[in-house]
């Protein structure tokens, strides 16, 4: 097997052996929960720019399906880090090993190290850049910092994109990074959707609500996107907004957002109803938070993190505009909070 290093910037080595693409790397090294998904995860737009690193120690063994079960096209995710690859797979869905998806998709992965010391590293010192170094591969990639890339130009869309024309209620949906299973569970629900590029001027469209999706990087890089929601909060048009649309939507309402120590990105993370004992486990990603106190007198906190207390969710105390900070379309993960979309067609 060929030797593969993860080298944090703090300077911590962590040596394994690679099993996907002899590419070296960088990026910033986050961590999932998650007991599956990796499929999803690795082809959900938000993880753009990251290394991802699972802390379920054993990957692989389900393979990959068809590219119907993904998040997108292809992998996003700079790289992927596991403690014990099985090449062996079994799954009635599967298609291909995760080895070969991977070299398929020229995206390196290591195996062999101890995720569960990374983790406890990077829960102390907060995410951090890192890099792969695959042996025998000499060419490194240059030098950047996560939060100054605007990560969401270059996974949105380029061009607008229609579904189900002429059907129901017209949506505009803003691509930040959009995953397919928000597509799927507005599609689902009898609308038409007009996907634009987040930095595109929908206001001059004709629709009856607005949803802003998820997307990857630092928020505070999508002014363009910001700028566009104000004008659209100039009507009474209903507003949605999921993980980067809830940060977006808090930044047009004049609210500032902040980088977690180390993020939320698991399937199991609680949040409660704000005014309520209503609970939900939820499906997170995502390494940014709106900052309560900073919420204008016209909005209210929705949600919050039953673990750290961090916002989850925004509302406008008398216009139709709120969103969310986790998944309620949830692949994978639990489907606790699906009926939010209900909620939101109800607006329209």
């Amino acid at each position: 097997m060929i030797k593969a290093t993860l080298i944090l910037d703090d300077g911590t080595r962590f040596c394994g052996y690679s099993f996907g693409a002899h590419i070296n790397t960088s990026g910033e090294v986050v961590f999932n929960t998650a007991m599956t998904g990796y499929t999803e995860s690795l082809t959900d737009p938000s993880y753009a720019g990251q290394i991802l690193v699972l802390t379920y120690p054993l990957v692989g063994n389900y393979g990959v399906p068809a590219v119907d079960f993904w998040e997108s096209g292809h992998i996003y995710s700079q790289a992927l880090i596991v403690s014990d690859y099985s090449s062996d797979f079994c799954h009635w869905n599967a298609k291909e090993s995760l080895g070969d998806w991977l070299k398929r998709e020229q995206r390196p992965a290591i195996t062999g190290i101890d995720t569960r010391a990374l983790t406890k590293l990077l829960r102390e010192r907060g995410v951090m850049m890192g890099r792969i170094e695959i042996e025998g591969i000499d060419d490194m990639p240059s030098d950047m910092y996560y939060g100054d890339i605007n990560y969401v130009e270059t996974v949105s869309c380029k061009d607008v994109i229609r579904y189900n024309e002429g059907s129901g209620k017209r949506i505009v949906l803003v691509d930040c990074g959009v995953k397919a299973n928000i597509i799927r569970c507005l599609l689902r629900r009898g609308v038409e959707i007009i996907r634009v590029p987040w930095n595109y001027d929908f206001n001059n469209l004709d629709f009856d609500g607005l949803f802003i999706s998820n997307g990857p990087g630092n928020p505070d890089n999508c002014q363009a996107t910001v700028i566009n929601i104000q004008r659209a909060m100039q009507n009474n048009k209903p507003i949605f907004g999921i993980c980067m649309g809830n940060q977006l939507l808090a930044k047009a309402s004049g609210a500032t957002i902040f980088k977690l120590k180390y993020g939320h990105r698991s399937h199991n993370q609680p949040v409660r109803m704000v005014g309520t004992e209503r609970c939900f486990i939820t499906s997170q990603n995502h390494g940014y938070a709106v900052d309560n106190k900073t919420l204008g007198a016209d909005w209210v906190s929705l949600f919050e993190n039953m673990n750290d207390g961090s916002n989850e969710g925004i509302r406008h105390i008398s216009k139709p505009w709120f969103s969310v900070q986790f998944h309620p379309e949830a692949a994978a993960g639990p489907t606790d909070t699906e009926f939010l979309f209900d909620e939101f067609i109800k607006l329209l």
